[in-house]
Formats: C-alpha cells, sequence, structure tokens
C-alpha cells in the first residue's frame, strides 16, 4: 500500500524512485511513454488484468522493444532499463487513455479492452488481446455490438458465461500472436 501511495506522489515524467515491494525494493519507473530506441516500437500493456505479462516481456527482451505496463495500481514488473511500470491514477478509463495518447503506427497494444483497441488502431498501431485476438477495425463494430448486448443481458439479471480459464495453450496461442504483430510492427519501422 505504501508503495502503491509513494508512486501516485512521484508521478513525473522520467522519475525514476525505489518502492519497498512485498518482498524487496523494485524501481519504478515513471515513463513519458516514449521507446529509448529511436524509431523502434514499443508494447503497452493494459496490465489490471493481463494473464499474458510473463510472455511479453519474454518477447519483448528476445527482440529489444520497450515494454510499458500500465495499470491504476501497483504490479510488480522485472526491474529491467526497457520494462517501464507506469501507475495512473485511479479512474475509469485512465490507463485506456494514457496509452491510446502514446500507441503510434509502429506500436503494439495488448489489452481486452475492445474501446482500446478501436482508439489505438485508428493511429494505425497493432492491437491483440491476451487471448491471441487480433483486432481490426472490421471487426471492433461488431465486438461492440456484442459487448453491448451481454451488457444489456446481465442488467436484466442473465447468468452470463465469464471466461474461461487461462491454459498454456492459450499462452502459446498469445505468444504467436504477439510474435506475428512485432513483425507488422518491424515492417511499418522499416518502411
Amino acid at each position: 500500500q505504501n508503495a502503491q501511495n509513494r508512486a501516485r506522489a512521484i508521478l513525473l515524467c522520467g522519475h525514476q524512485e525505489r518502492a519497498r515491494g512485498p518482498d524487496k525494493e523494485q524501481k519504478l519507473d515513471i515513463a513519458c511513454g516514449v521507446s529509448a530506441f529511436h524509431g523502434m516500437a514499443a508494447i503497452y500493456v493494459d496490465a489490471d488484468a493481463c494473464p499474458v505479462k510473463d510472455e511479453i516481456y519474454k518477447v519483448a527482451r528476445r527482440v529489444g522493444m520497450d515494454v510499458f505496463v500500465v495499470a491504476n495500481s501497483y504490479i510488480r514488473t522485472p526491474a529491467e532499463p526497457r520494462i517501464e511500470f507506469v501507475l495512473v491514477d485511479a479512474g475509469p478509463d485512465l490507463a485506456d487513455d494514457w496509452i491510446a495518447e502514446r500507441a503510434g503506427p509502429t506500436d503494439i497494444v495488448v489489452t481486452d479492452d475492445i474501446p482500446l483497441a478501436g482508439r489505438v488502431l485508428e493511429k494505425n498501431a497493432e492491437a491483440i488481446s491476451p487471448t491471441a485476438k487480433v483486432f481490426t477495425t472490421d471487426m471492433i463494430g461488431s465486438a461492440l455490438a456484442t459487448r453491448g448486448i451481454m451488457e444489456h443481458l446481465r442488467s436484466f439479471g442473465e447468468a452470463t458465461s465469464g471466461p474461461k480459464p487461462f491454459s498454456p495453450k492459450d499462452r502459446s496461442a498469445f505468444l504467436s500472436a504477439l510474435d506475428a504483430a512485432v513483425n507488422r510492427a518491424r515492417k511499418k519501422t522499416d518502411s
């Protein structure tokens, strides 16, 4: 709790602090959202409920991309120069706003949030879900309509099923989807 409060108090662009984590100190980088490697793509993670953060770190290390882990509460991230934790204030869509304002054509956004995916696709960024769904502009409208129908049913007390448990097969599918997104982002960087 103290780490969260301390991090909230130091929300300055590029500021680095040490915060006491559950079992040791961890560096918190409050990021500007600009990749340290000029012209290189970055991966933005809508991190509050993202089950594939470790897979994202693995791919980012391998290909040399920066990762911005964005959440409205403290999330432990590896203390590495290319992995930055960004703490935004609590509130609806503040993490989404932070990501959407910074994502560009060579970037990848990992999110389950359909409106956020739509916003970053408008900026020509890649958008994929933790379940390996590659968002496209063609699918956003129907996905929003389906989401609206499900919310409407729940408002009437209709029992709807939640997401299925995440399996090793799901993680593998996500890694493949992320690798493909990295390749598409690199092609944009090269052109």
